[in-house]
C-alpha cells in the first residue's frame, strides 16, 4: 500500500517514466496550442491556463510583477500533472514527499521576499508591525510576524503533502478491500466497482483543488509586495 511513496522502490514496469514525461508533455501541448489548434488536450491546457491566469489576477501586486503569471500557470500546469500521474497505478508519486513540496514553496516563497525588499525594503519591514497596536507589545508582534512570515512556505507545503498523501493511502485501503470483497465474495461487485470508480474520480477533483489552493495562497501572500511603479 506505501510502495507508491518508496522513491527507491522504482522498476520498469513502476511507470516511473511518467512523473517526468507527463509534465513535459503538458507543457509541449501548452506551448503548442499557440500556433495550431488541438483537440481535448489543447482544451484542457487552456482550462488549466485560465484557472490558473484568474487566481493569480486576485493578487494586485501579482498583475504588476514581471512574469508572476507566467510562472505561477507554469508550476501550477506542472504540479497538476504530477498529481494526475501519481493517482496512475503503480506510479511513483512525488508530490506526496515533503522535500518536493518544499522546494517549489520555498522558490516562490523566497522569489517574493527577495523581490519586495529589492524594492522597497522599508515597505517590507512596515508589514512586520500591525497599525495601531499598542507600543508595549510591539517587539513581541514584530517577532510573531516574522516567525509567521518564515513558515509560510512550510505550511503550504506540507499542506499539499498531506492531502495527497492521506488520498493516495485512501485509495489503496479501499482498492484492497474492494478486490478482497470481489474475489472472494462476488456479491454486488457492480456497486462496489462503481464506488472506487468514485472515489477515483473524488481524488482527481481533489488532486486539481489542492495545486489550485496552493498556488493561491501564494497569490495572496503577493499581495503583501511593495507596489510596483513605472
Amino acid at each position: 500500500m506505501f510502495s507508491s511513496f518508496d522513491d527507491h522502490n522504482v522498476s520498469v514496469t513502476s511507470l516511473y517514466m511518467m512523473m517526468w514525461l507527463g509534465p513535459v508533455f503538458f507543457l509541449y501541448l501548452f506551448c503548442l496550442k499557440k500556433w495550431i489548434v488541438l483537440g481535448g488536450f489543447g482544451e484542457f491546457t487552456s482550462l488549466l491556463e485560465l484557472i490558473s491566469f484568474c487566481q493569480t489576477h486576485r493578487s494586485l501586486a501579482g498583475r504588476y510583477l514581471g512574469g508572476f503569471c507566467q510562472v505561477m500557470c507554469s508550476f501550477f500546469i506542472i504540479l497538476v500533472t504530477f498529481n494526475f500521474s501519481g493517482l496512475a497505478p503503480y506510479c511513483f508519486s512525488i508530490t506526496a514527499h515533503i522535500g518536493f513540496t518544499l522546494s517549489f514553496g520555498l522558490v516562490l516563497w523566497l522569489s517574493l521576499l527577495i523581490s519586495g525588499i529589492s524594492f522597497n525594503l522599508l515597505k517590507v519591514l512596515q508589514g512586520l508591525l500591525p497599525s495601531g497596536a499598542p507600543t508595549v507589545i510591539n517587539p513581541f508582534l514584530v517577532l510573531v510576524e516574522t516567525v509567521s512570515n518564515l513558515c509560510r512556505f512550510v505550511t503550504i507545503s506540507i499542506r499539499l503533502m498531506a492531502n495527497i498523501s492521506a488520498g493516495h493511502i485512501i485509495l489503496g485501503l479501499v482498492g484492497m478491500v474492494l478486490c478482497t470483497k470481489i474475489f472472494f465474495y462476488g456479491d454486488f461487485w457492480e456497486l462496489e466497482v462503481l464506488a472506487g470508480m468514485g472515489l477515483f474520480c473524488f481524488e482527481f477533483c481533489v488532486a486539481l483543488i489542492q495545486v489550485y489552493i496552493f498556488c493561491l495562497l501564494i497569490s495572496l501572500y503577493s499581495n503583501e509586495h511593495p507596489e510596483v511603479s513605472f
